[in-house]
């Protein structure tokens, strides 16, 4: 009977030092690099560390993780406040690749191909972070799109769409900039061969179904950025607007002051 192997992912923060880590690690640990990942031999299990904080767990319980996660923390930029993760169990040695209710039937117990498999999670498990990301600017700026809609104006004074332009600049940022970790990995033209098991995983996960949702929600972020830009642009031209207004009322009170009534 095949032993089944419990999987845990972890969108820990932004990225990790995978030099720092490898170089701090290797000798008391076994650590191999591959291209922007370092796979790691801990205690009854091992972990696949992506250079994008993410953690992918094989073998290790609940206590251990946290363990693990405590000896690499110092090399862990800018962790997350809310972590996303994903469990999974898998079985090796069975007849056929395929996955079911979130339990992995591998054909083989190969280090290359728990990493293939773990590439696939690991996407998903980021793409999850920035899911969460681009909902939660959404539903906290959905007020904004209603203002307009039914006033015509946001009601925010210059100073605070200023500083909501900066929030929705930096929540989709990050996002964009590291947008192709959403696309197939670059390990894959170094290993053809390990492609079906990510795609397996991929395709289960809907990976580029869900892409394609996050691209159209950070279009509508967007179209809310081009929304306040507007509004303040429009701001801006009334007050230069009435200051020239009051420039030319000013500049006739003088005439009128200096030159009709001779007061001055």
């Amino acid at each position: 009977m095949n032993a089944t192997t419990d999987v845990y992912a972890l969108s820990y923060c932004t990225s990790f030092d995978l030099e720092s880590i490898k170089s701090r690690r290797q000798d008391s640990h076994r650590c191999v690099a591959y291209r922007n990942v370092l796979h790691e031999v801990w205690r009854q299990g091992e972990v696949f560390i992506f250079d994008y904080g993410v953690l992918v767990f094989w073998r290790l319980d609940t206590e251990e993780r946290r363990e693990y996660i405590g000896n690499i923390h110092e090399f862990a930029s800018e962790p997350l406040s809310l972590v996303v993760d994903d469990e999974f169990t898998c079985e090796c040695g069975t007849e056929k690749l395929y996955i079911k209710n979130d339990h992995i039937h591998l054909v083989d117990d190969e280090v290359m191909t728990r990493l293939a498999v773990s590439h696939g999670i690991a996407q998903s498990t980021k793409l999850a972070q920035f899911e969460l990301q681009v909902q939660q600017t959404i539903n906290e700026t959905a007020y904004i799109p209603k203002n307009i809609a039914t006033t015509g104006a946001t009601h925010l004074s210059r100073k605070e769409m200023a500083k909501l332009r900066g929030r929705l600049f930096i929540a989709t940022s990050d996002i964009m900039l590291n947008y192709d970790l959403l696309d197939v990995p670059d390990f894959f033209w170094e290993f053809p061969e390990l492609d079906g098991y990510y795609t397996m995983i991929a395709d289960y996960l809907e990976v580029r179904q869900r892409v394609d949702v996050l691209s159209k929600k950070l279009e509508t972020i967007h179209d809310l950025f081009e929304m306040i830009a507007d509004e303040q642009k429009h701001k801006h031209s009334s007050l230069l607007e009435w200051i020239i207004i009051w420039l030319i009322f000013f500049e006739i009170v003088v005439f009128l002051v200096h030159d009709i009534f001779r007061w001055l």
